[in-house]
């Protein structure tokens, strides 16, 4: 009896398609096969003069899937169960990729493929820096702080910086920053920027307290950015970029009368254009280098020490400044300290709104001269702007007393500075089911009181 043959398996198809193919060329008329031949090792295409572009093409095409192959293969390491690996990862990782190359693109697309690794990238990380063929660099560990900081892991982020103190710089600093800020957590940020050189090795200077600034501005924390650039303006005092980056953070945060305050206190300090700071002392070495005055074996004069005093007001640095009239007393320019020169002073501090400093430097300049009727109008003006009415009556009076031709004013209170009135709530009459629960509670009080307590016994130290 005649069986039916077997059907064709694909392998012997595929042999006789090979065969066939061998055997009967393709004729001289015929186009050139397309590029998904039975055999794409020798594609006609390679042999065509006007395509020497493509192998180059192709190697840089095999670059990047052995990388994305590669980086899948260390994400599927790092997203194994630890508990369930007898072998630390990093061992893992040595005997399966020892003989690849790494590079940034791999580190990155490894940990981007890795989302729930977790504290298993900190393995990976040490791996990393432990390569003899690789170095970790600046942009590479601060693919890991972006990371860790997506995940809101800031005690990992801790741990790696400081295991890479020597590499940590510019890129590492503000990626740390953009996370912590963008987790709402300001007060850390600030925190960062104090303790920055000790603990991480990062460099403190102007260009990390822009970073800091800009961050926090952009994301709604303008405030914390205005306490930070007021408490270190001693040491970097703020330029135009600052300024600017104050103004808009203020805007972004929906607190547009805190924008034109700040503005406004800009102006009132002396500064033609609110968001220029400028030095004056900056512009006095400029001028001195313009005229060839060389700056050393040259000695300061009445006008120096004026110029810098305001400057150091201007930017709220207020002890220096004070420091500084005593300076130009000692070196014997005190008698150029004249009610002139007091009330600039005092109209500066006043713009910034120091008035209790002011008050001080009043009674400093009425020890050097006599203060004139504008001194004591800006003072008692001030003072009830700020509410301290008392304050400016016994100016007033003192004013009077001398025989100062004063007059009787008419101040306008700050709305900002303003004592709003405590509302008192009245007291609602109590519901029965409030009533009821509150006796509930108190008689389960009272049954709790008599429950003898247990001793707390100090255990003991292994």
């Amino acid at each position: 009896m005649h069986r039916p043959s077997p059907p064709l398996m694909a392998a012997h198809l595929r042999s006789l398609l090979r065969r066939r193919h061998f055997s009967s060329p393709p004729p001289l008329s015929s186009p050139a096969p397309p590029l998904q031949s039975i055999h794409p090792q020798k594609p006609y295409f390679f042999s065509t003069p006007s395509s020497h572009s493509f192998p180059k093409f192709l190697s840089s095409q095999t670059h990047i899937q052995d990388s994305q192959h590669i980086a899948q293969s260390i994400s599927h390491e790092l997203l194994k169960d630890p508990n369930d690996q007898s072998t630390p990862l990093p061992n893992c990782l040595d005997l399966s990729f020892s003989h690849i190359t790494l590079n940034p693109n791999i580190i990155l697309t490894a940990l981007n493929l890795s989302p729930d690794a977790g504290r298993t990238a900190l393995a990976f990380h040490k791996w990393v820096s432990t390569r003899s063929d690789f170095e970790l660099t600046d942009e590479s560990l601060a693919y890991f702080v972006e990371y860790f900081g997506r995940r809101k892991d800031f005690k990992a982020t801790h741990e790696v910086l400081v295991a890479s103190k020597e590499i940590s710089g510019a890129k590492t600093f503000e990626a740390v920053v953009d996370r912590l800020v963008r987790a709402g957590r300001p007060t850390q940020v600030v925190a960062l920027f104090e303790k920055m050189e000790i603990d991480y090795g990062f460099v403190r200077n102007m260009d990390s307290l822009k970073v800091v600034v800009s961050k926090l501005c952009d994301h709604g924390f303008a405030s914390y950015a205005e306490k930070l650039v007021t408490s270190v303006a001693n040491e970097f005092f703020p330029d135009e970029f600052i300024c600017d980056a104050l103004v808009k953070g203020w805007c972004v945060d929906g607190k547009l009368d805190e924008a034109r305050r700040l503005s406004q206190e800009m102006y009132r300090g002396g500064k033609k254009d609110p968001f220029r700071l400028q030095s004056e002392a900056e512009k006095i070495l400029i001028d001195m280098d313009v005229a060839g005055v060389p700056r050393n074996g040259c000695h300061p004069n009445e006008e120096t020490f004026l110029v810098l005093i305001k400057s150091l007001y201007q930017a709220a640095r207020i002890g220096e400044g004070d420091e500084m009239i005593d300076k130009m007393k000692s070196d014997g320019f005190g008698d150029k300290l004249d009610k002139k020169a007091y009330f600039e002073f005092l109209k500066i501090l006043c713009g910034i709104e120091r008035i209790d400093h002011a008050l001080a430097v009043f009674a400093k300049m009425k020890k050097d001269c006599e203060p004139g009727v504008k001194t004591y109008d800006l003072l008692m003006g001030k003072l009830c702007a700020h509410g301290h009415v008392e304050k400016a009556n016994a100016l007033f009076k003192e004013a009077e007393s001398k025989g100062l031709p004063v007059e009787v004013k008419a101040y306008k209170l700050d709305p900002r500075f303003m004592k709003k009135p405590k509302v008192v709530k009245e007291k609602k009459r109590e519901t029965l089911p409030e009533k009821m629960a509150r006796k509930r509670r108190t008689l389960k009080n009272i049954r709790l009181s008599f429950v003898k307590k247990p001793k707390k016994t100090q255990r003991r130290a292994y």
